[in-house]
């Protein structure tokens, strides 16, 4: 065997270059049909779908009891308001849950996303505090207030949409709307750029 040959041994021949294809945030239409195909836990009122925070409706934020009792200790309201789940901070009092309400309709025109770092901050910062206990509701407990847990475990749990989804998805069923299935489309893409993992 002669050199040529035998250099051509030790280097591969490489035809053309391997292209990594960028990170692309999964299509609406995926979003959607992984939402509603893979359903497979069941809609109770309250649901732990992290270790330590809870997702649910009207109906178990209005029971401070069964709060009590599970050891809840901060109620994230996203559905606050007048016209919507009024509880709020004077609703709490007397008990020992901190209170953080935002005002959101479960429309795809609102813009949840300003909410997404202020509202994951604080439910990272409640969760650092030992033996808390969070509890993320909206009055059905599938759409807002959903996004906004999904968001949180995305900015602070490292997660990809598709990740965030099937979490959640494992523990409770969940859907948010269009418009907030594309704000979160937008911080996973954002995510990514600055996370550099394109």
């Amino acid at each position: 065997m002669d050199s040529l040959q035998k250099q051509e041994l030790r280097r591969p021949k490489i035809h053309g270059a391997v292209q990594v294809s960028p990170y692309q945030p999964p299509t609406l239409a995926s979003l959607q049909r992984l939402l509603w195909v893979r359903r497979t836990a069941t809609l109770t009122h309250i649901n732990e779908v992290w270790p330590n925070l809870f997702l649910g409706d009207a109906y178990a934020a209005r029971d401070k009891g069964r709060l009590i009792q599970l050891g809840i200790t901060h109620v994230v309201n996203v559905a606050a308001g007048k016209f919507q789940v009024d509880t709020g901070a004077k609703f709490y009092r007397g008990t020992p849950l901190e209170y953080y309400g935002i005002e959101a309709d479960d429309n795809p025109f609102f813009d949840l996303s300003v909410h997404f770092l202020p509202v994951a901050r604080y439910i990272r910062d409640a969760l650092n505090i030992p033996r808390s206990r969070v509890l993320v509701h909206c009055a059905m407990g599938v759409s807002r207030s959903a996004t906004i847990v999904l968001a949180f475990l995305m900015i602070f749990e490292n997660m990809t949409l598709v990740d965030a989804i099937q979490t959640v998805q494992a523990h409770r069923d969940i859907c948010p709307n269009s418009g907030f299935l594309r704000q979160l489309q937008v911080l996973d893409n954002r995510l990514r750029r600055e996370t550099g993992r394109l």
